[in-house]
């Protein structure tokens, strides 16, 4: 599944500063705009696998997968 997300981007000085709009505490801080949409792109990546991996480990066995379009 190819997902899009919306990053919201800002340069606040010497920095650029961005979040991922979908998902709470992925946010980023780099000197150039390249930067912080690579590191954004990284840590939101990071911040899904570690979402699904609590989530499967907290259910344990005996469960299905469902997919859930919006």
């Amino acid at each position: 599944m190819n997902k899009e997300y919306k990053a919201i981007v800002k340069q606040d000085g010497d920095w650029w500063i961005g979040w991922i709009e979908e998902v709470p505490g992925v946010n980023c801080q780099e000197r150039t705009h390249d930067e912080l949409i690579s590191s954004l792109r990284i840590a939101l990546k990071e911040a899904l696998e570690f979402n699904r991996q609590d989530a499967l480990a907290a259910v344990g066995t005996g469960y299905q997968e469902e997919k859930i379009a919006i």
